[in-house]
């Protein structure tokens, strides 16, 4: 194993561990104070039964929060907790892009050379396009954030 599959491993081994925004900020999709708008997405895998409820506040263009629960292996409830670590604070637009840019790495069965600046943690997942039955369970947090969040968009126009 190279040193940087190494490290890649140790990122999602920590945030597996760490998890970072579990547990929701609100139970329902109502908007916490300092949010616009709020919106919760439930997303399960029924190939391996890793499953994750996301919720992402708004506030303006910006994401003012990104939390959830959910029960899997380490490779989704990392994936969960790398993008709730990196989603506050971020533009709406610049969110888009990191999803589409996750999604196009997972889907490249380890050909295409993932934006290190763009996806920051999110790149050690790039291992794990090489194993077809495990892109779904990296995917599951960031398919449930897009979706909460298109919601969130919706309620508040």
């Amino acid at each position: 194993m190279s040193a940087l599959d190494q490290m890649y491993q140790d990122v999602i081994l920590d945030h597996s561990k760490r998890r970072i925004g579990e547990g929701l900020a609100a139970p329902d999709e109502s908007p916490l104070e300092g949010e616009t708008a709020a919106g919760c997405h439930h997303e399960y895998n029924p190939t391996c039964g890793d499953e994750i409820l996301v919720r992402v506040g708004v506030d303006g263009d910006r994401i003012s929060s990104l939390s959830w629960q959910g029960d899997g292996c380490s490779i989704s409830m990392a994936a969960a907790s790398v993008l709730s670590e990196m989603a506050p604070g971020t533009d709406l637009g610049t969110l888009r892009i990191q999803i589409e840019e996750f999604r196009e790495m997972l889907r490249s069965r380890g050909n295409h050379e993932p934006d290190e600046e763009l996806l920051g943690d999110a790149v050690a997942f790039v291992g794990v396009s090489r194993f077809v039955a495990r892109v779904k369970c990296a995917a599951l947090a960031w398919v449930a954030t897009e979706a909460a969040l298109t919601k969130a968009l919706a309620e508040s126009a």
